[in-house]
């Protein structure tokens, strides 16, 4: 495997689609069609970017997935959707959505059916904190197990350290048994490193790392 990895930005929107349509949902995930724009978007957008074109663009799955592509292009295009993608020899193979917590409407697992209004699930510090949150990670199937969701959390902590952030935090769900759809990434992830827990809620955790006290 030759890997690099990317920042993202509009100007890599064509591996950004070509990953989402291609690779992302090669093994028949229940996830698709999924372009991991709703983090950032209100109850209201979802309805009528998601729900509403959907009916309008001719209803069932392709429907949905063509209202959500759609969303997420423009998306794209504004600079709103911001992370890192990684490549194996050029082709996108793997995908991190990482911004400025303020950036997100919503953190964590959530399903489209129950959208939350806003998470209100939080550390006792995200008022003090420059933070950086991770929400979701997404490796092509033929790529998983291969170290690419590590190394995409080791560039999204050096460079938000770069840019002056306090903290990155992440939030997985603790899981009695391993996960291939764990989009949230597995605790396990996280503690190898070196983020601890700072909250939780249910199954579901707040873990940080702390930017300001690495050398």
């Amino acid at each position: 495997m030759n890997l690099s990895i990317r920042k993202m930005s509009p100007e890599l929107a064509d591996d950004y689609f070509d990953f989402f349509d291609n690779r992302a949902f090669s093994d028949n995930s229940p996830y698709y069609p999924c372009y991991c724009n709703a983090f950032q978007m209100t109850e209201q957008q979802i309805k009528e970017e998601f729900f509403e074109q959907a009916k309008i663009i001719g209803g069932g799955k392709e429907g949905q997935r063509i209202a959500i592509r759609r969303s997420a292009k423009r998306m794209v295009e504004q600079g709103i959707i911001q992370g890192y993608l990684a490549y194996d020899d050029g082709i996108s193979v793997g995908w991190c959505n990482a911004n400025d917590k303020k950036r997100y409407m919503r953190v964590g697992e959530f399903s489209l059916d129950a959208v939350p209004a806003k998470e209100e699930f939080s550390a006792s510090d995200d008022g003090t904190k420059k933070i950086k949150s991770i929400v979701c990670f997404e490796i092509a199937p033929s790529h998983r197990g291969r170290g690419i969701a590590a190394a995409l959390l080791k560039r999204v902590c050096e460079d938000a350290k770069a840019e002056g952030y306090d903290k990155v935090e992440v939030y997985p769900v603790m899981r009695d048994t391993y996960e291939t759809l764990d989009f949230t990434g597995p605790v396990h992830l996280y503690e190898k490193a070196g983020f601890i827990r700072v909250a939780q809620q249910g199954k579901k955790l707040i873990m940080q790392k702390d930017l300001m006290r690495e050398v």
